[in-house]
């Protein structure tokens, strides 16, 4: 599936994801449900600002490579999910309302990497899920 396609499913199944983009491996943005191109592409450099960051501190620590990553703000949330490090890896990356439960938004992202081929960190592909979140 492509990237456009897969976040076109992925804001269909999720009503927790407010924003979401697909960035390959190297930080360029894939696709994007942003509007503003600026405003999407910054949110990409931002997403591989904060991987570097956690992978840094993991390598630190003698940790792999982080598959997922939340950063929590008052305002609301980013998410993103890898199945790896590297260049070829695809991340995908969303945006949240502050009340999102973390759960189903790694559930959803996961399903939006492996729709792209690629299988979720942690195994295998999740099963789609009904649109209507649980509460």
């Amino acid at each position: 599936m492509d990237a456009g396609q897969a976040l076109a499913d992925l804001t269909e199944i999720s009503s927790q994801v407010v924003h979401a983009a697909i960035i390959d491996g190297s930080g360029a943005l894939l696709a994007a449900t942003i509007p503003d191109a600026g405003r999407a592409a910054r949110f990409a450099a931002g997403v591989r600002t904060l991987l570097e960051e956690a992978d840094a501190l993991a390598r630190e620590r003698g940790l792999p490579a982080v598959s997922q990553l939340e950063a929590a703000t008052l305002g609301g949330s980013v998410f993103a999910v890898r199945r790896e490090a590297g260049a070829a890896a695809p991340v995908v990356a969303a945006t949240t309302h502050p009340d999102a439960t973390a759960g189903l938004v790694f559930y959803d992202l996961k399903h939006c990497l492996a729709s792209l081929g690629e299988p979720p960190a942690g195994g295998g592909r999740p099963a789609r899920r009904k649109a209507a979140d649980a509460a």
